[in-house]
């Protein structure tokens, strides 16, 4: 199994799934990690200046709309061969893009991408649904 993480230091989740640089993808077979690898992600820093990124949802968030969409699937392709996707906070565009296209999101307080896989196989990693903003 293939779990992604995002990142901006390629040890720890990042604060934020969008504005992070990176996703590690770690290989998981038999309980244990076989590989890790590391991939660059678009993010807020990528698309700034190409997008309006208007407050699109009844609730004023953003992530929802057209060029969200858009958004979701470029990002959608670097981890798309992945199970699950771990992050500390998240977009709800985002979560729910990523979501109905078949991988698991899990938001967490757990900072050390190490100790999220092992929490992760062990099924002690919980989502935290405050996380998803």
């Amino acid at each position: 199994m293939k779990i992604a993480f995002a990142t901006d230091d390629k040890t720890n989740i990042a604060e934020h799934f969008g504005g992070s640089d990176f996703i590690i993808v770690a290989t998981i077979e038999g309980g244990r990690i076989v590989n890790k690898e590391v991939r660059e992600k678009p993010g807020h820093h990528t698309f700034s200046g190409k997008e309006s990124h208007p407050q699109t949802d009844e609730r004023g968030r953003h992530g929802f709309g057209a060029e969200a969409e858009q958004r979701h699937m470029a990002i959608f392709d670097i981890f798309k061969d992945c199970e699950s996707l771990i992050v500390n906070m998240i977009g709800t565009g985002a979560c729910k893009h990523f979501t109905s296209s078949g991988v698991r999101v899990i938001a967490t307080d757990v900072k050390n991408i190490d100790e999220a896989i092992e929490r992760y196989i062990d099924g002690r990693l919980n989502h935290l649904e405050t996380h998803v903003d």
